[in-house]
């Protein structure tokens, strides 16, 4: 397995525009497994509603329970 230190020492061989193109794919990976993250939890919320195993809450609600 790679170590993160030698993922960045490799990068930083990289020609500048190459490592500018590294970094936006990353982010674009990133924000590809957080989406499918998000989706995959409100799946599993619709079930869990559906099963009956929780209640809609109004935003403020929801807001208050979080703490935030």
């Amino acid at each position: 397995m790679t170590t993160f230190a030698a993922v960045l020492e490799d990068a930083d061989k990289l020609p500048l525009d190459e490592q500018e193109e590294l970094a936006a794919t990353l982010r674009r990976r990133v924000a590809d497994m957080r989406r499918q993250e998000l989706i995959a939890a409100v799946k599993e919320a619709r079930v869990e509603f559906a099963k009956g195993k929780i209640k809609p809450r109004s935003g403020a609600a929801v807001m208050k329970l979080i703490g935030a």
